[in-house]
């Protein structure tokens, strides 16, 4: 396969660096990739203003202005595709990468091994079809991709799907809803279901989204999501 991959590390050496393993990555698996370097954040989003065809980017963290997570979110507005990964010294910005869905944390030094597995599990990712559901509104059918939709709440007579950019009504009941999405959703209450992906933080008594809203959690299933939070969000961070 041919994929674009961008090096953004303010570090020309670590950049070069990474480049090698990945040209090695490359020569291993006979993938064909053109491979850019840029030097901050403000250089890769002026390619990028022209260019949005990466597939893959590996971000450095700590850069001038803008930072990594930073240029991370500015992506993230309107591409869900690129396959991100941080490069850092530090574990002091893994929670804030979960916002933007980094495939994974790689700490500096970067060892090849740890990068072969990454970019494998990239490709594969990129490989994959996102999933999507057709709901049934107003007698209209309206596709919604999984991985959008942050969490279902349950009314009187129906449900509310709240996903990343807009929020409408379905006359299904919450069962059926959790039986149409995939394993990332868990049933934290009985009048909600959420996806783990969103998820920034977990308390005995409820769920607070990246976005700040808190979403109640059922005392009898706190040990269940923060189980699969944290198995969620390890292998993130471990690959």
């Amino acid at each position: 396969m041919n994929y674009k991959i961008a090096i953004c590390d303010d570090n020309i050496s670590q950049a070069e660096y990474l480049s090698t393993y990945v040209h090695a990555w490359l020569s291993k698996t006979g993938n064909l990739a053109i491979i850019k370097i840029f030097p901050s954040a403000e250089a890769f989003l002026f390619e990028y203003a022209e260019d949005k065809d990466y597939d893959i980017l590996l971000l450095d963290i700590e850069m001038g202005k803008i930072n990594g997570i930073e240029l991370a979110r500015r992506i993230r507005h309107d591409n869900e595709t690129i396959q991100i990964v941080f490069t850092t010294g530090y574990y002091d910005f893994i929670s804030e990468g979960y916002e933007v869905s980094a495939l994974q944390y790689l700490m500096k030094p970067v060892s090849y091994e740890k990068l072969e597995s990454v970019l494998n599990k990239a490709v594969k990712n990129l490989e994959r079809p996102r999933r999507a559901i057709i709901f049934d509104i107003a007698g209209e059918s309206l596709r919604v991709y999984e991985d959008e939709i942050v969490y279902a709440e349950a009314t009187a007579h129906s449900c509310i799907i709240q996903t990343k950019s807009q929020r409408f009504e379905v006359k299904s009941g919450i069962a059926h809803i959790k039986k149409l999405l995939g394993d990332n959703f868990i049933a934290c209450h009985r009048s909600y279901i959420v996806n783990i992906a969103y998820v920034k933080s977990i308390a005995k008594i409820d769920i607070c989204l990246d976005n700040g809203l808190k979403i109640p959690l059922s005392r009898r299933r706190y040990d269940e999501v923060n189980r699969l939070f944290i198995t969620y969000y390890k292998g993130i961070t471990n690959g």
